[in-house]
């Protein structure tokens, strides 16, 4: 009888032996519960279009002639309306009398304060632009 009680003792888990699988388990629960977090933070931030002013700089390169000016407008006309609210604004400048012209883009987002996301210089060559203010132009147009 005394070896029955001996090997039903020794079948049972102790105490020590409960807290630490227990403990073992809620460090791998939480674990794969911070990888859920951060990938869903990570898909929310994938959700947003990726914004660069190069979208708006192919549009104006496509035209034959510039404008001394600015113009703004949504980037939604160019892109598509998952980029509704985003907007986009260009100054077009001679920089040398030969018709060479300066544009710098501008893109905000449309989060409160419209905080600039985006910004480019290029020059763009157009012979066949109206006089600009080096080329003997009185007021820009």
């Amino acid at each position: 009888m005394k070896t029955e009680l001996n090997t039903s003792l020794r079948r049972a888990f102790s105490l020590l032996e409960v807290m630490i699988a227990v403990g073992i388990f809620f460090m791998a629960v939480f674990a794969i519960l911070g990888l859920v977090s951060s990938s869903l933070e990570n898909a929310r931030r994938l959700r947003r279009p990726m914004v660069d002013a190069g979208a708006v700089a192919g549009e104006l390169s496509l035209t034959n002639k510039l404008v001394e000016g600015m113009e703004s407008g949504d980037l939604s006309d160019y892109l598509g309306k998952e980029y509704q609210g985003y907007k986009w604004t260009y100054a077009v400048s001679e920089v040398q009398s030969n018709m060479l012209f300066q544009v710098d883009f501008i893109v905000q987002s449309p989060d409160a304060g419209n905080p600039v996301i985006s910004k480019m210089s290029t020059l763009f060559y157009r012979p066949q632009s109206p006089a600009g203010s080096l080329d003997g132009a009185t007021t820009a147009r």
